[in-house]
């Protein structure tokens, strides 16, 4: 069950994992956009740690105040992302205090159609959002006490072997669609590392 204590303990997990992962992620996308996932994950992560002791009590007041500080971090486009999935989560979670695995499974299906909108990207393209799809069909066909977190992570890696030998469809990368192949998408690794910090 996800609820407001849960989330505000996972937060300074999530940014510890972003500032760790911030030279991998720059590495890999390097090789195919322009070499700042790591640094904007940094900076979100420094921001939304400068907002934890004003954290709200609520999952909608959370999901808000990261995204506040996401949205202050960079313009980038897996910034943007980030910011707008926050907002999504907060509006989704509004009234709510606590989600089930089925509950997180349906915000997924929200978040996931929210982005697709906003950035132009769709399923298949090889991109965090086939990520975020695989994680939300492995929790909508999970029973109640399900580890959700290892599910969420393994259906991460999975769809990181899935798409691997694909080419990119979206941002950067898909200028150098062929060379794409072989390659890991950074904003899918980038989503494995922020649910294995969860």
């Amino acid at each position: 069950m996800l609820d407001a204590i849960v989330l505000a303990r996972a937060v300074p997990r999530w940014c510890a994992a972003m500032h760790a992962a911030a030279p991998e992620l720059n590495a890999l996308d390097g090789r195919l956009g322009d070499a700042d996932l790591g640094a904007t994950l940094d900076k979100c992560a420094t921001l939304m740690e400068q907002a934890l002791p004003e954290l709200p009590d609520s999952l909608e007041g959370i999901f808000k105040r990261c995204a506040q500080a996401s949205a202050k971090a960079s313009g980038s486009s897996f910034g943007t992302l980030l910011t707008v999935a926050l907002m999504t989560a907060g509006k989704h979670c509004a009234g709510r205090e606590s989600l089930s695995t089925p509950d997180v499974a349906a915000l997924l299906s929200e978040v996931i159609a929210t982005l697709s909108a906003r950035g132009g990207a769709a399923l298949g393209d090889k991109t965090v959002l086939d990520g975020l799809d695989a994680i939300q069909r492995a929790l909508s066909g999970a029973a109640a006490d399900a580890p959700a977190l290892a599910l969420a992570s393994a259906a991460v890696r999975e769809s990181l072997d899935a798409f691997r030998d694909k080419p990119n469809r979206m941002g950067r990368a898909r200028m150098f669609a062929d060379k794409t192949i072989g390659l890991d998408d950074p904003g899918m690794v980038a989503l494995l590392r922020m649910v294995e910090a969860l």
